[in-house]
């Protein structure tokens, strides 16, 4: 509460003195729990985490914000995450609120997210607990409802799936780097298996499951993977994207769980340096409502990343621009709106058909 107050005093006093440079940018930290969070692998664990918020410069709370749920990989930490990937640059531009959660050493011995957890993989767990943060951070700051986006890299990945998957109705979007689809994993002792082999699980029925449970979903995803990633074999880019599609309501055909399904846009280019990437959409009319980009070359690395830091790769693409571009298209469309005006619509004219039925009824009765 103290440091959203006086945020929005500095940016008041900054306005009341044009010229004045706007407040550079901060991270504050914080800790949350959730009810839910307990694992399944580790139910002795108390069910909360630390974070840290990226308050971008110039930030007092005049108008809501996006904000950016940024999930670090295995043997990472918020820090080396942001500095590696130049999130922090990029909320400055564009004004966005990043928030960076942090795994706890006593949950996952590498600090990776613990995916694979069933009770994680269901909604409950460390998506819960991350869920818990989203809440604090919007009582606290100006966030907009309809702007919250989660991106995440290796387990943050899976995480960021998870997410997607079980709390459709939070998300505008979800950003999967060399991640894996939610609950691709039947337990913890599969997820090594799983991250060599694909998912051992089906997941495009998690995605039927998960849409049956919450009614109309319009949730855009972007997978960027590495087809030479060591770690995360690529046939678990393939997964999410099934998984999202039929969590969109869009059918994926008959071919094989373990290939793209038919799109409507499959075409692959050469990136300055030679690396070649092949973009693989999936639209819902003009836009990207599924978009894969397959890097050649790219291993388990966030592709532009900053190669001072473990587990990047400077080469192009930069996902960090895609996810730019990525929040800044899906920023502009209110779905949900869009979903309820149609319903709605669709409610109006079954009433009118209704009347009109009645009505029919009525005058064939006179008539007789």
């Amino acid at each position: 509460m103290f440091q959203s107050v006086s945020a929005f005093f500095r940016e008041f006093l900054g306005r009341m003195w044009r010229g004045a440079a706007p407040a550079p940018g901060y991270f504050v930290p914080g800790r949350n729990l959730s009810l839910h969070g307990r694992l399944h692998s580790a139910a002795w664990l108390w069910p909360s985490r630390e974070y840290l918020l990226y308050v971008p410069r110039g930030y007092a709370g005049w108008k809501r914000r996006a904000l950016v749920v940024m999930l670090h990989g295995c043997r990472q930490t918020p820090e080396e995450f942001a500095a590696a990937t130049r999130i922090t640059t990029l909320a400055d531009a564009k004004g966005w609120l990043v928030l960076l959660p942090r795994q706890s050493d006593k949950a996952n011995a590498w600090s990776c997210w613990n995916w694979f957890d069933t009770a994680t993989s269901t909604g409950l767990g460390e998506a819960a607990i991350v869920v818990a943060q989203v809440g604090a951070v919007r009582r606290r700051y100006r966030v907009h409802p309809r702007r919250i986006f989660v991106a995440g890299f290796s387990s943050g990945g899976g995480l960021a799936a998870a997410l997607g998957v079980r709390h459709a109705s939070l998300f505008a979007g979800v950003f999967v780097h060399s991640g894996l689809a939610c609950g691709a994993a039947s337990g913890p002792m599969a997820a090594l298996d799983v991250m060599r082999r694909g998912a051992n699980t089906d997941a495009e029925r998690i995605g039927e499951e998960a849409r049956s449970g919450s009614g109309p979903v319009r949730l855009p995803l972007q997978v960027v993977h590495g087809d030479a990633d060591d770690v995360v074999a690529e046939v678990n880019a393939v997964h999410p994207v099934r998984q999202f599609l039929v969590l969109n309501g869009r059918a994926t055909g008959d071919g094989p769980r373990d290939e793209w399904p038919p799109a409507d846009v499959d075409a692959t280019s050469t990136l300055p340096g030679g690396r070649s990437i092949r973009s693989v959409e999936y639209r819902d009319g003009p836009r990207q409502l599924v978009h894969a980009v397959r890097v050649a070359g790219l291993g388990h690395a966030w592709s532009g990343g900053d190669a001072a830091f473990p587990y990047n790769d400077p080469a192009p693409p930069d996902a960090t621009a895609e996810l730019g571009r990525f929040v800044e298209a899906w920023s502009r469309v209110d779905w949900k709106e869009s979903l309820r005006r149609k319903e709605n619509g669709k409610k109006r004219s079954e009433k009118r058909s209704e009347k009109r039925s009645e009505n029919i009824i009525v005058s064939n009765r006179n008539v007789l």
